[in-house]
């Protein structure tokens, strides 16, 4: 889901400035469907707050239930109250270490950013284990959804990235319904492995990962796809193999295409 650094005027939700307490508050990350997340409280009392609006569709309870799976073996947030209302739902978390990978400070260093993105990536996939995983980010799935969103008119060439914009629904539908070889090498995909959702320490270690709302079995692939393309809108063009190389993989254009556009379609 693509999301960025919100602007300093962003409204803050009834129920977040509840939560806060009179403690500092700071909105730091918004996405596409208006979700937002603040940064609430300062040193041993930090905390997160993810706050979505109830016509997002996004489910909150689908990346709690993940969190708490993941937690068992991997650093990330651990869930510390949760809630919703007429606007929006909500969880807090607490803060792990480090900060995510698109700071000014990580952007003015790309290449340690992407070197270390790669690693955490690859400790990810290594570490979650894949025969109980209860989650599952299916290419049949994921392919059914896009169908779906295309008998509803929800899909639009517009709002894709440039290289399949032109493209019709019908032909990226034709595309997707031959899936590349070699067969799926599934792990336990993230889900959504943009830079920002890997959190850095200032040695240049991955610390942790967030917003893991559609975490599950999946083809590595469908992961480096969007982790690589990501580097290019973070950090300019020049930093995918640096990525691969980080992860330890040799690059798979075609399963890397046929990857990033079904992401066009609906993550």
């Amino acid at each position: 889901m693509l999301a960025d650094q919100p602007a300093a005027q962003t409204p803050v939700p009834a129920a977040v400035r509840e939560l806060a307490g009179g403690r500092a508050l700071r909105v730091v990350w918004e996405n596409q469907m208006g979700g937002l997340t603040f940064e609430v409280g300062t040193g041993n009392d930090r905390r997160f707050v993810k706050w979505t609006p109830a016509a997002s569709g996004i489910d909150l309870d689908a990346e709690m239930r993940r969190l708490k799976w993941a937690a068992r073996f991997v650093e990330v947030p651990r869930v510390l109250d949760h809630g919703s209302d007429n606007s929006g739902s909500w969880f807090v978390s607490a803060a792990l270490l480090g900060e995510n990978a698109v700071t000014a400070y990580w952007k003015a260093d790309p290449q340690r950013a992407v070197t270390a993105i790669g690693h955490g990536l690859r400790t990810l996939h290594d570490t979650l284990p894949r025969e109980s995983c209860p989650f599952s980010w299916s290419l049949a799935a994921r392919l059914s959804q896009a169908e779906r969103r295309a008998a509803n008119g929800l899909l639009d060439p517009r709002t894709w990235h440039a290289e399949h914009m032109n493209l019709s629904v019908k032909e990226a539908l034709a595309a997707l319904r031959e899936p590349p070889a070699p067969a799926e090498d599934l792990v336990v995909c993230h889900g959504d492995a943009c830079a920002p959702n890997t959190l850095l320490d200032r040695d240049g270690n991955a610390t942790g990962h967030v917003d893991v709302g559609t975490l599950g079995v999946a083809d590595r692939w469908a992961d480096l796809a969007i982790a690589t393309w990501s580097t290019t809108w973070n950090y300019g063009h020049g930093w995918e193999t640096r990525l691969l190389d980080a992860y330890g993989i040799e690059t798979d254009p075609t399963k890397t295409a046929y990857y990033r556009l079904l992401w066009d379609l609906g993550p």
